[in-house]
């Protein structure tokens, strides 16, 4: 499946996304700072890709982290999965927080997040007066047994 990027200025000389494996389900996004960013310990950051880009009817692309940065340095999206609608067509950036211990710098180029392309389902909301019943029934959190 093919979608249309547009590069920005800010974008260029960098890689466009990428599968890093043939078995990757991710594409890696790179980050397309002017200067190094430098996120403390609990701070945020938005962090440019340099790219905008045209969604096929159906899709989304979620944002997801990078579990090596959030393992090695605490590196993770506070609203991950992002969203990026199809009819969105403004900058693909992405919220970055720091819920390392010591500060993290993002560099350009540096692979910040990943975007995984899936469909998206419309559903049509149905009011009924009754549901039917299950074993579980309106058991909520830990009702499984699980913990």
């Amino acid at each position: 499946m093919k979608i249309r990027i547009r590069r920005l200025p800010h974008g260029e000389g960098l890689p466009l996304p990428a599968y890093a494996t043939a078995g990757a389900a991710g594409m890696d996004l790179l980050a397309a700072v002017g200067a190094p960013v430098t996120i403390p310990p609990g701070g945020r950051a938005l962090i440019p890709t340099g790219l905008a880009l045209a969604l096929p009817p159906g899709h989304e692309l979620q944002v997801r982290p990078r579990s090596g940065l959030a393992l090695r340095h605490g590196i993770v999206l506070p609203n991950s999965p992002g969203t990026i609608d199809e009819d969105y067509r403004g900058e693909l950036q992405v919220i970055v927080l720091n819920a390392g211990h010591a500060p993290f710098t993002v560099e350009r180029g540096m692979r910040i997040a990943q975007a995984v392309l899936a469909p998206v389902l419309r559903a049509e909301w149905q009011e009924v007066a009754d549901l039917d019943d299950t074993r579980r029934g309106d058991g909520g959190f830990g009702s499984t047994g699980m913990s």
